[in-house]
């Protein structure tokens, strides 16, 4: 190997390389190997979009909303962007506060321009390219000329037309068992400004106020249940039944899923007098343990998995949030704002348990276990292969391909490492081809090339695979796995 030559005792001039064009999230952006490119221009990319886990509001859908500007359509309740914003020393006035929306615009750009390695610059510059047709990369410096094209094309951006326009197949809301679901009826009916749609717009059934009686305001919820589902509640089961009459209301109306949002699994053994009497207390204002809790948890949980499997309603668990981690901030902002972690509770006795109760009762419904901790991939994948569905008891039914799915990427692991982390261990320890991939898990309608940024990383890991010589060039069979992946399953598993 040649060895630089000192000049007259100083280091050789550095000589930069020839300068060629390097392309800026182009076409093939993520696309590294020709066979990524194959799989994701002719199998994903035309893909509908079947988002079954998100947190639009149905209010906004029915009215056909209207975006006044960039930043209330970009800004207004992402916490994901107002937690970068604040690790860049941005003021809380232009993050959540009452500043100017091109003020506050302009301080996004001053972050995203900085935001090198993290998802959301990818995200901001998809959203600019796929709605605005803006191509440059946001700057400060061009942030008034960004600001006026995007703003300028926002009337031609309502609900329906991007659900047009991005081929959205379906939508699951995210909605409370105690809500009148008045949005939906109407959207369902086209009767609703929106008017009549394709998209599917399907309530998900979140009964997670009802399960939390060791948190404040669970005897004032237990009211509002009781009179949403006309039950005198008095007793646990009374709970139980109130909510099994609102999952048939929901079920009228739609409703394809249900949602628990968990710290950890809840797995505790009680006498029913004991847990009569723990719901008894909470509802005299007294605080459950933590024990008492989990076993009240535990069976109200055990008959809500029960009543979905009666209805073929998949039952998704996100775990391992902790949330609202700032005192201070929640009590002046209030939660979602941009203060919960990653949890790190050890969740597998739990988990295993607690679906070992189901199975037991014949009542294991379809399941999606999501983890806001990548740690806990391994041993979910793990717990889930030990329940997948081969009807040994029902010789007259077919098997569910994929019943016990490992979620997606969720929250702090949406990004191209967390993202292909869980489909490595999926594809390690179970089957890849019947994952059924991605949700946005999002409030905003702009999120919607999130699908694309999934697609385009599963795309890549299954190239590498490929030209690295582990899986057959069998196009056919490539292009049917990631086409499937992208849509055909969760339409599948959903229905």
């Amino acid at each position: 190997m040649a060895s630089a030559v000192l000049v007259q005792g100083r280091p050789p001039r550095y000589t930069p390389p020839m300068t060629h064009t390097i392309p800026f999230m182009d076409d093939n952006f993520l696309l590294e190997t020709e066979t990524a490119r194959t799989l994701y221009h002719e199998g994903a990319k035309n893909q509908p979009v079947y988002d079954y886990h998100c947190h639009l509001i149905p209010s906004q859908i029915a009215e056909n909303k209207q975006f006044a500007n960039l930043t209330e359509v970009w800004l207004g309740g992402d916490h994901y962007k107002w937690r970068q914003m604040r690790s860049f020393g941005i003021d809380e006035s232009l993050i959540t506060g009452d500043a100017e929306p091109y003020d506050k615009f302009v301080a996004w750009a001053r972050v995203v321009e900085n935001l090198i390695g993290n998802p959301l610059y990818h995200w901001t510059h998809l959203e600019l390219q796929r709605y605005f047709d803006i191509y440059e990369p946001l700057r400060e410096k061009n942030a008034k000329s960004i600001w006026e094209k995007a703003n300028a094309k926002l009337p031609s951006l309502s609900v329906k037309e991007i659900f047009k326009k991005f081929n959205v197949y379906a939508v699951g809301t995210t909605d409370d068992p105690v809500d009148s679901l008045e949005y939906h009826q109407t959207i369902a009916a086209g009767s609703a400004p929106i008017g009549k749609i394709d998209t599917r717009v399907i309530p998900s059934f979140r009964p997670d106020k009802a399960l939390n009686i060791n948190l404040a305001g669970f005897a004032e919820y237990i009211g509002l249940l009781s009179k949403a589902a006309g039950v005198s509640i008095r007793s646990v089961d009374d709970v139980i039944t109130a909510l099994e009459n609102r999952l048939d209301f929901f079920a009228k109306a739609g409703c394809r899923a249900a949602d628990h949002a968990l710290e950890y699994p809840p797995f505790a053994a009680a006498s029913d007098a004991e847990i009569e009497q723990t719901f008894k207390d909470a509802l005299a204002g007294k605080p459950a343990g933590k024990a008492a809790a989990d076993a009240y948890k535990t069976k109200v949980l055990s008959a809500l998995a029960a009543a979905y499997a009666k209805r073929g309603i998949v039952m998704q668990l996100h775990l391992a949030a902790i949330r609202n981690v700032n005192g201070r901030m929640f009590k002046q902002l209030g939660p979602d704002t941009g203060y919960d972690a990653v949890h790190d509770h050890q969740i597998t006795e739990n988990l295993a348990g607690l679906l070992s109760r189901i199975e037991t009762a014949g009542n294991l419904p379809k399941t999606v276990l999501y983890t806001l901790n990548p740690k806990d991939y391994y041993p979910l994948a793990t717990v889930m292969g030990g329940f997948q569905d081969n009807c040994a008891k029902q010789e007259n039914r077919a098997g569910i391909r994929g019943k016990i799915q490992l979620g997606s990427g969720w929250w702090f692991c949406d990004h191209r490492d967390g993202m292909e982390e869980q489909m490595r261990v999926l594809a390690g320890l179970g089957i890849l081809p019947a994952f059924v991939g991605m949700l946005t898990d999002s409030r905003s309608f702009l999120s919607y090339p999130r699908h694309e940024y999934f697609r385009r990383i599963l795309c890549s890991l299954v190239g590498r695979w490929v030209e690295n010589g582990e899986y057959p060039a069998d196009i056919e069979k490539l292009l049917e796995i990631v086409g499937n992946i992208s849509f055909g399953n969760a339409k599948a598993y959903f229905g």
